[in-house]
């Protein structure tokens, strides 16, 4: 197999798991809140708090998470990203059914399922620039920007038709069965990823995540 059919095959697989990921994530988005009102009958600051912590968590963990990445291989961080997913995901209808499920176990598992989609998006972002030729990054990158703006138009209508057809259990279930599919997806790339420059890399410092916090909020834009 030559080297052009090599990269777009193992680029075919990598797409692939970004789609079923960006998928599961936003057919997911309504989720937690529908089961938040129609299962466990929460009141309107319980769904506010379910809504506002995945954004919350987005703006906690995006600053370190970058340089946290860049000293790690990227491609098992993607896997362990997707692994986090569906153990979270799969929480909850194990939960509902013993009757454990509650606001609090809701809050925890959009607290990690939003930290990992944050790291698999960086880990993704990072790992096709090892992947693709330069001539091809700008295809490449099309192409999963095209992914993520369709699952992010089409994936909460239909999170809602299948929660309302199938119930909360059977989609939430879907959900966690696409990141596992994608974690399959991502370990059938396959190849040798090079190891992460760790020596030419500083280590993140805590006061190093609250400069970069405090050069965003100081941003005029």
């Amino acid at each position: 197999m030559d080297i052009d059919t090599t990269w777009r095959r193992r680029f075919a697989w990598l797409w692939a798991a970004y789609a079923i990921s960006s998928a599961g994530t936003l057919i997911a988005f309504d989720a937690f809140p529908l089961i938040a009102i129609l299962v466990l009958h929460t009141g309107s600051v319980g769904v506010s708090a379910l809504r506002a912590v995945g954004l919350a968590v987005g703006a906690i963990v995006a600053v370190p998470i970058a340089p946290l990445l860049e000293r790690r291989r990227k491609r098992p961080a993607m896997i362990a990203a997707d692994l986090i997913r569906f153990a979270a995901f799969a929480s909850v209808p194990l939960a509902f059914g013993f009757g454990w499920l509650s606001l609090a176990q809701l809050l925890i598992v959009s607290v990690m399922t939003g930290a990992a989609d944050i790291a698999f998006r960086a880990a993704s972002g990072a790992y096709l620039k090892t992947l693709v030729p330069q001539g091809e990054l700008l295809t490449a990158n099309a192409r999963f920007e095209s992914t993520l703006w369709t699952a992010t138009i089409l994936g909460p209508p239909l999170g809602g038709a299948a929660f309302a057809l199938f119930g909360p259990v059977i989609t939430v279930i879907a959900n966690a069965v696409s990141f596992l599919l994608s974690a399959v997806a991502i370990r059938a790339v396959g190849g040798h990823e090079p190891s992460a420059a760790q020596a030419d890399t500083p280590r993140l410092r805590a006061g190093d995540v609250f400069e970069g916090w405090r050069y965003i909020l100081a941003h005029p834009t």
